[in-house]
């Protein structure tokens, strides 16, 4: 008797990982990642000059950057400092990849 395997995908972990993939699908998101993981700790304004973007703009980046985990933010004051999140960016991403995101001791 051909045994049957209980292939039912998990809705949510789907949904999770597709929160996660097009987050990363996206160049200036991409571009972003990498300035935070130069800067270790960067603030939204401080990026906007860097890479030349509004500040309404990047925000809506980093939102979804946040919502996927891939970076972490912090306030101080009146501005939010964002950080990469290693352990998420390690989950998802191949050696490599994660090179352009973390420091060259974590490669």
């Amino acid at each position: 008797m051909k045994e049957t395997m209980d292939l039912k995908p998990i809705p949510s972990t789907f949904q999770q990982f597709e929160k996660k993939f097009k987050a990363l699908a996206d160049e200036k998101r991409l571009h972003i990642l990498h300035l935070v993981q130069k800067h270790q700790s960067v603030c939204v304004c401080d990026l906007a000059e860097v890479i030349d973007m509004p500040q309404s703009k990047l925000s809506y980046h980093l939102k979804q950057l946040l919502g996927a985990g891939f970076v972490k933010v912090e306030k101080k004051g009146t501005w939010n400092y964002y950080s990469i999140n290693d352990v998420e960016l390690n989950q998802i991403l191949s050696p490599e990849l994660c090179c352009l995101f973390r420091n060259e001791d974590k490669c």
